[in-house]
């Protein structure tokens, strides 16, 4: 079994950096239509079988109910215990296999994430880095062969960890799972292409044609 996982704190901490591009209520639209295109991207895959979002945000759970997949509204004690936890509820059996996607990678593709499911060893970790060094994917089978150490330059850290377990860790560089929208500069990059995320790319435009 996989269950697939999506982490998204409050909306009013979230992409600071685009405020000034985008203003207070432009992040948070954009920050809605990200996860939506996210989750679209995960309910496409077969082999995933359980979408989940773990929020605190009531606004965030709200967009969730009309996608079709689980909600798990929690207080936040941050993003790795929130990663953690989602994945002892939705995975009673520890042998079996969570992935956690980020809620910002917009552009990610169906065929990427299978891509990465086929890669994951029968024990040990598949991993699809972001270019700015952190992690837009993590896939571990069992899900706790390694704790989740998401942040600042988090692939670094879980390379490291899977050393240290002595764990296989097979890294698998993905185009639409490169790209975390965090900066303006993400915004421009993320236009440039014709990745995924539909919704992501109709607001984009949307605001800007109204700057």
């Amino acid at each position: 079994m996989i269950a697939a996982v999506v982490p998204v704190k409050s909306l009013d901490a979230s992409k600071s950096r685009l405020l000034p591009r985008l203003g207070s209520e432009g992040a948070r639209r954009l920050a809605l239509a990200m996860l939506e295109d996210v989750i679209e991207a995960l309910h496409a895959v077969p082999e995933i079988d359980v979408v989940a979002v773990t929020t605190p945000d009531i606004e965030v759970a709200a967009t969730v109910d009309e996608t079709g997949a689980q909600l798990l509204l929690r207080h936040d004690p941050g993003l790795n215990p929130s990663v953690e936890a989602a994945g002892v509820e939705l995975l009673p059996n520890p042998d079996d296999a969570l992935l956690v996607v980020l809620g910002d990678v917009a552009g990610v593709q169906a065929d990427d994430l299978r891509r990465l499911i086929r890669a994951l060893p029968k024990r040990g970790v598949a991993l699809a880095p972001a270019q700015d060094g952190g992690t837009a994917a993590l896939l571990r089978r069992p899900r706790d062969v390694i704790p989740a150490n998401f942040g600042s330059n988090s692939a670094k850290r879980h390379r490291e960890l899977c050393e240290q377990a002595g764990v296989t860790l097979r890294e698998i560089p993905l185009r639409s799972l490169a790209l975390d929208l965090d900066t303006p500069e993400d915004i421009d990059a993320f236009l440039e292409t014709a990745l995924g995320g539909r919704r992501t790319r109709r607001l984009l435009h949307e605001l800007e044609q109204h700057e």
